[in-house]
């Protein structure tokens, strides 16, 4: 299928590792060309080489840590300089953020930032330019909503959605969608550090419909549909990417 995205400049977060490597691969394989960010810049360079490896354009690449005071407007200058302008935006970047009932203002200032603040204050250096180009993408890589306890990053991502989804309704007479993307377990650096093989196998044998943990591609495919004019009509949507790990029903 022609997804008819080459050509298209992408921005995505979190792009050295995991699930923002598997959706910059995947879009530089389609012919777009990418803004990576993320904090190390080692990583970034090794993503790169294998887009341009692959026959992909060189990324423009920006070294940024997004909990640092004014991290979008930098981000997003360092994308419409290099690239000219930025038809798709990946939220890609967070983390989980665990803690407990007595924990401080400064654990949820920065579970709030990381997961939350930051994407909104990208998307909005960004949207006006979309706006003005009539088209854009936005997609958002955010989390379950069934917390096991209480985490920062799963309040952030219920803010995501529904921040999203009233965006969504703002931008669409603009040529603009605005979609989510809840990912499953789906295999990572932070995935193998927080559980082992045995635990993977027992949740993929016991909780998992499908039978095993995601991978990346699994995650970077439905974004690169969403990206694309095919899935014009797709906007305000939560579409989990999880193996039908999650029991609620709509």
């Amino acid at each position: 299928m022609d997804l008819q995205i080459k050509g298209k400049a992408a921005v995505v977060t979190g792009a050295s590792i995991g699930i923002g490597r598997g959706i910059a691969l995947a879009l530089g394989r389609e012919g777009v060309r990418l803004a990576l960010v993320a904090r190390r810049a080692n990583l970034l360079e090794e993503v790169a080489g294998e887009i341009v490896g692959a026959g992909g354009e060189k990324p423009v690449l920006v070294a940024e840590d997004l909990l640092q005071d004014g991290a979008p407007d930098r981000i997003g200058t360092a994308a419409l300089d290099g690239l000219g302008r930025v038809d798709i935006l990946v939220n890609n970047a967070g983390g989980s953020r665990p803690f407990n009932r007595d924990a401080s203002e400064e654990q949820w200032q920065e579970a709030m930032t990381l997961n939350f603040t930051r994407q909104r204050q990208l998307t909005h250096r960004l949207l006006a330019q979309m706006i003005e180009g009539g088209w854009g993408r936005i997609v958002n890589i955010t989390g379950k909503s069934e917390p096991d306890g209480i985490n920062g990053a799963f309040c952030a991502k219920a803010a995501m959605h529904a921040w999203a989804k009233g965006l969504s309704r703002e931008v669409g007479k603009l040529g603009i969608t605005v979609n989510s993307i809840p990912p499953g377990r789906i295999m990572s650096e932070q995935i193998g550090r927080n559980y082992t093989p045995e635990y993977r196998q027992w949740q993929a044998d016991n909780e998992i419909p499908v039978g095993r943990y995601g991978e990346p591609e699994d995650v970077a495919n439905l974004v690169c549909f969403l990206v694309s004019p095919l899935a014009g009509y797709i906007s305000g949507a939560v579409i989990p990417v999880d193996g039908g790990l999650r029991r609620y029903q709509f």
